[in-house]
């Protein structure tokens, strides 16, 4: 899933006609004052990361003039939300309130449902999981038939039952309508508006918006980015930006990269760590955790990849600068054709290994074509100065004396590098 910054949200519901808070991204202190300058009122700066809890956690600070905004956005950028650095904030307009609601569609694939769910609740501003268990009285749902799609009466029944204005009503039914047409354009999981704010002169504006993409729809809609690729809940680093390009016009098989540390100070014991299959390689991943190693990245090259995407992700794991190893952890009895990730290693580890004497390095790889790999393997690499260990099928059931033997190369290796 692909989650985008609330600016990047709220520019998609300003297109579609819905009422947002008047601001601008700034990513300096002196970029905020010059925004709360030009709105000139009261203003929220809100850090821009991809979780919730912001104010709860200092990221969201109120300023009554451009000084404060100054002072409140040095504070605010720079500053680390649930592992998220901030890189940029969000000056708008602070919302004279009267109300707040909720109103959201959330894709719902439990076997019941397997569909889109509109949910409104005259209670905004808290997680609605905590409305619908206090106040289960203050919030209605309804499964939406995507070949009928949303419409107005059926949204203005809804919430007549929760609030009495029938002109807010109307309002609300306009908006979850103008919601629903931007989940559907876009192919979103989610797009949730908490909370969507009636002002005092009787307005509704959506003060914040979360909008989740669906992952599988992104190559679709390039004019959006994609701020959190796959599952990741922070901005990508530098190299996962090189890796999402390996992927970008290329289908065929796996080609996963994410980083699990930036930063590597040398002899920490991080290693570069290429799994093949996902249970496979999380088993692998444990055996080396249990020795005590720490992963510098999680790889997976599975689905019978093509020989480039495979060099191409071990060329990034080595980027890492400070591991002290690498591992193919394909403990599979693999479908795909092994040679190909034969042939990519040989290429790879020939151009990264030349000059690193003793580095260890262990690959165990099973499955189909797996004698012929293993001789590329053998062959290709003869007469690298590293620490080269070379494992098939036999090994795929015995993870933990390969994870062992992993942490012995580490450490001869370290006496040899400080010697």
């Amino acid at each position: 899933m692909t989650r985008l910054f609330e600016y990047q949200s709220k520019l998609l519901l300003r297109n579609k006609g819905i009422p947002v808070p008047l601001g601008e991204v700034a990513r300096t202190p002196l970029e905020a004052r010059t925004v709360a300058e030009k709105i000139s009122k009261p203003v929220v700066i809100k850090a821009q990361v991809g979780v919730t809890g912001r104010f709860k956690a200092g990221g969201i600070m109120f300023a009554n003039n451009p000084d404060e905004a100054e002072y409140a956005a040095k504070e605010i950028i720079g500053k680390n939300i649930k592992g998220q650095p901030v890189k940029e904030v969000l000056v708008e307009e602070r919302l004279d309130i009267k109300h707040e609601f909720y109103a959201g569609i959330i894709v719902d694939d439990s076997y019941k449902v397997k569909g889109p769910v509109l949910i409104i609740s005259t209670s905004g501003g808290v997680d609605i999981e905590e409305i619908a268990s206090k106040s289960p009285e203050k919030v209605v749902k309804l499964n939406v038939n995507i070949l009928e799609g949303v419409k107005e009466e059926n949204i203005i029944s809804l919430t007549k039952t929760l609030y009495s204005d029938l002109t807010v009503c109307q309002q609300l039914a306009e908006t979850v309508c103008k919601l629903y047409s931007i989940f559907r354009e876009y192919e979103l999981r989610s797009i949730e508006t908490n909370p969507l704010v009636l002002a005092q002169n009787n307005l509704l504006i959506a003060a914040d918006c979360r909008i989740i993409l669906d992952e599988s729809a992104i190559f679709r809609h390039p004019e959006l980015g994609h701020i959190f690729p796959r599952d990741l809940g922070r901005p990508p680093t530098r190299l996962e930006k090189i890796a999402w390009k390996i992927e970008e016009n290329d289908y065929r098989g796996i080609a996963y990269f994410a980083q699990m540390v930036e930063k590597i100070n040398p002899y920490e014991g991080y290693i570069g760590f290429h799994g093949i299959g996902g249970g496979a390689a999380m088993l692998g991943a444990d055996a080396l955790i249990r020795q005590g190693l720490k992963l510098a990245n999680y790889a997976d090259t599975s689905g019978n990849p093509t020989a480039s995407k495979v060099y191409r992700i071990i060329k990034t794991i080595f980027a890492q600068p400070n591991i002290e190893g690498y591992i193919l952890m394909g403990a599979v009895m693999a479908n795909q054709e092994q040679w190909h990730h034969a042939n990519a290693l040989v290429k790879a580890l020939r151009e990264e290994l030349a000059n690193r004497p003793a580095f260890p390095v262990i690959l165990l790889l099973a499955g189909n074509k797996e004698t012929e790999a293993l001789e590329i393997l053998r062959e290709g690499l003869k007469g690298l100065p590293a620490e080269i260990e070379i494992y098939g099928r036999e090994y795929v059931y015995r993870v933990d004396e390969v994870a062992k033997r992993m942490k012995e190369l580490i450490e001869k290796y370290r006496v040899i590098k400080q010697s």
